[in-house]
This record gives structure tokens, C-alpha cells and sequence, in this order.
């Protein structure tokens, strides 16, 4: 197979309350959220790529294993526990129902830089790869947010909003994991893994950022240009 680059992009956030059987009477409020992670989903499912890739943090950088399920069981939604973090459940529950074949890749949460950009060239080195990137911003936007409040959390948020918007690869790869960590920065490295998947020309579109209970969403596409 002659080597291809990413062909497409989707950038998802993955808070438990997406799913609207652990949200229960407060789903209304992310309506507008998964609107926006839907359609994300389906312009990179209409790419037909090869491969999709679900990226997104977890313990340790490993790909997924055939039979790995997805479970909101420790949310309180009935069914058995799954064997994948959080991140790679939401972005499954987002392409149930798509008819989208996909594989799964964590990175650990404290992958360097350089151990994410190289991971996601790894990812792309064969084929129409997509990748379904699952993140959070800053979870320190004020007073009642997780992490409280944090006077740097909007600046970097802004910045991440900017860099998915543009597909600033250098941006997203100038994160730092320290002030993430601080931050409670869930994305970083799903991120970095993007910024390091293809070198040639893409488009990059936000078309969510918000920061409903404290903490930052993005949605963004990015497809070639």
C-alpha cells in the first residue's frame, strides 16, 4: 500500500455528560455539544477513509485490542464494564451506529511532546488514515469548575481554539504538559498526536468552544486543503 497522509481530522471532547443516559435531566444543556461532535463525525466518516483511528489519553500508550468494549457502567448506565478509558469509550459511543470500521490508540497521559508527534506519524505511515481526536481543555474555569479557577485556563484555551482552528501544528506541539497538568488539561497529548500525524496541507475548522460546568470543549475538522 503506497503511503498516504491523514486525510481527515475530527476533534472531539469526552465528558461523561455527552452521553445523555448519564447526563439524565441536564442532557438539554449538551444538545447543541453533541450536534456539533455528530456532524464532526459524519464529514470524517464521508472521507471513506481505510483506517480511522480513535485517539485519546489514557495510563499508558498502547493500541487497542480486537474485542475491547466500551462501558459508561461506572457512570451508572446499565450494562458491563468496559476495558477502555474514557476518552476512547466516548469516541466509539460517537461512532455507534456510523457503520465506520475502527482501531483504537491511547497515549499516556504524560506522553512527552515528541513521544505524542511521533506516535501520531506512526499512525498515519500507511493508507487513508482518519483520526477521531478525543479531548478536554482546562478544567479550571472558575469558581465551580473542577480544578476552580485558574486566571491562565482561558488564555490557554483560546490559544488551543485558535491552533485547531488554523491547524497550527507548531501551536499544538508548543503545549506544555506541565501547565496542562496544572490546568487539568485532558487533550495535550491527543492533541500533539494530531500535530504530529501528517506533514502536507489540511484546512482546520472549530465549530464549538465553549466551557459549560468549567470546562473547555472544542470541536474542530480538519480536512486537506
Amino acid at each position: 500500500m503506497d503511503r498516504v497522509s491523514l486525510v481527515a481530522a475530527a476533534v472531539c471532547p469526552h465528558p461523561p455528560l455527552i452521553v445523555p443516559e448519564i447526563a439524565a435531566g441536564a442532557a438539554p444543556e449538551l444538545d447543541d455539544l453533541r450536534a456539533r461532535c455528530a456532524a464532526a463525525v459524519a464529514t470524517l466518516v464521508d472521507t471513506r477513509p481505510d483506517r480511522l483511528v480513535i485517539v485519546g489519553a489514557g495510563p499508558t500508550t498502547r493500541a487497542t485490542r480486537p474485542g475491547e468494549t466500551y462501558s459508561f457502567a461506572g457512570y451508572g448506565v446499565p450494562g458491563a464494564p468496559g476495558t477502555l478509558p474514557l476518552s476512547l469509550s466516548v469516541g466509539a459511543w460517537l461512532l455507534a451506529g456510523s457503520g465506520q470500521p475502527y482501531a483504537g490508540q491511547c497515549v499516556a497521559v504524560d506522553a512527552s511532546p515528541r513521544e505524542a508527534a511521533d506516535l501520531g506519524a506512526r499512525l498515519v505511515a500507511e493508507g487513508r488514515v482518519a483520526l477521531l481526536v478525543m479531548g478536554d481543555g482546562s478544567a479550571c474555569r472558575g469558581v465551580k469548575a473542577p480544578g476552580y479557577d485558574d486566571p491562565r485556563a482561558p488564555g490557554y484555551d483560546d490559544g488551543v481554539a485558535e491552533a485547531l482552528a488554523t491547524a497550527d501544528r507548531r501551536a499544538l506541539l508548543g503545549l506544555e504538559p506541565g501547565v496542562a497538568e496544572e490546568l487539568l488539561v485532558a487533550g495535550r497529548p491527543a492533541w500533539q498526536v494530531l500535530a504530529g500525524a501528517d506533514t502536507g496541507p489540511v484546512r482546520g475548522e472549530l465549530t464549538y468552544y465553549a466551557a459549560p460546568y468549567g470546562v473547555a470543549y472544542f470541536v474542530a475538522t480538519w480536512r486537506r486543503a
